[in-house]
């Protein structure tokens, strides 16, 4: 079964739809590749799969040890390299909410689930992830 359908819109913007939900994801290029930078770049989508992916697991670890990370924020920032244009690196932090009362080896665990997220080992080599856990 596909995952998603996409359809190009014109002015490099496209509409993603998954296929089992309906959920809609909307792009545009970016201003540095002559978009207007409106919506996520499918680039964009790249970078915040990764730190979604990452909590997403996060999430399933803590919930089967008892553990609230509820509220963690993460924040994606995507480097962009030339010659080819490509992600080259994909910087991700992590900040935890003050009371999470989590131990180093609890903590240990999580960002060891974190760094062997799906999408965290299927991104190339070449693709620096700087990861950044603010407990």
């Amino acid at each position: 079964m596909e995952t998603a359908s996409i359809i190009y819109n014109g002015e490099l913007r496209t509409t993603a739809t998954h296929v089992r939900s309906g959920t809609v994801i909307n792009t545009d290029a970016p201003v540095d590749n002559n978009g207007k930078g409106e919506r996520f770049s499918p680039s964009d989508l790249v970078a915040t799969a990764l730190g979604s992916c990452m909590l997403t697991i996060m999430g399933i670890k803590a919930r089967d040890k008892g553990w609230n990370i509820e509220n963690t924020k993460v924040s994606v920032e995507k480097i962009m390299g030339t010659e080819p244009r490509r992600i080259t690196g994909i910087n991700i932090r992590f900040d935890f909410p003050a009371g999470h009362g989590l131990q180093d080896k609890d903590r240990k665990i999580l960002e060891n689930a974190a760094y062997t997220c799906p999408v965290a080992e299927s991104i190339h080599p070449d693709i620096q992830q700087n990861i950044t856990f603010n407990w």
